[in-house]
């Protein structure tokens, strides 16, 4: 896992309170319990919040998974 997906992979636990969650590019939110409307609200502001950057609509309309999510992170780095 690179650093980026390992701190993810952290917001993820805080989110949906489970210490045990692995994420992987493959995920999607059938894949997590908990992931609803709510909880994607909240992931996203966390996200947002811990690598200081905004997603635009269009950015999120586009993610399909956990790893177009971590594609769009890294490019708002290498911006």
């Amino acid at each position: 896992m690179s650093s980026t997906q390992d701190e993810l992979n952290k917001i993820f636990r805080e989110v949906f309170n489970d210490n045990s969650l692995v994420i992987s590019e493959e995920m999607t939110s059938a894949s997590v319990d908990g992931w609803d409307s709510m909880s994607h609200v909240n992931l996203i502001l966390a996200i947002e919040d811990k690598f200081n950057i905004k997603f635009s609509q269009k950015e999120l309309m586009r993610q399909r998974n956990i790893g177009d999510l971590l594609m769009d992170i890294r490019t708002k780095f290498n911006s």
